[in-house]
């Protein structure tokens, strides 16, 4: 009996984005990262094959990305108010996410959502 796999193809079909989503997620999160894509079940001439059954789990995957979203990302809602926030104090975009980055650096313990609750506060004040 032939055992079928969905390649990368049939995986962004069954996923509903393109094959160049499934490639670039590969490379993007490889095996060893903070959120590795899940490991094909086999691999035939270098060309990966995951089983059907494991497409939820590779759904739950897809749900998990940080900053999930057309266009890049959308910001999760903490970093939007955030966003918003700063830009009525009169920074821009890029000014913001650069300050965020830097409180994050600086402030490691705390996850993105306290921080930008905390700079909310301060901008309050």
């Amino acid at each position: 009996m032939t055992e079928r796999y969905l390649g990368v193809l049939g995986l962004a079909e069954a996923l509903g984005v393109s094959r160049h989503a499934v490639h670039k997620w590969r490379t993007r999160y490889p095996g060893g990262s903070d959120h590795p894509f899940p490991e094909p079940d086999v691999e035939v001439d270098g060309a990966p094959g995951w089983r059907a059954d494991r497409v939820t789990e590779i759904a739950r995957w897809r749900a998990g990305l940080p900053g999930r979203g057309a266009g890049g990302g959308r910001p999760t809602a903490a970093r939007q108010e955030y966003l918003k926030a700063a830009m009525a104090r009169g920074l821009d975009r890029g000014e913001a996410l650069r300050a965020l980055a830097t409180f994050a650096a600086e402030y490691p313990e705390m996850s993105e959502p306290e921080l930008c609750a905390w700079l909310i506060e301060k901008f309050r004040r």
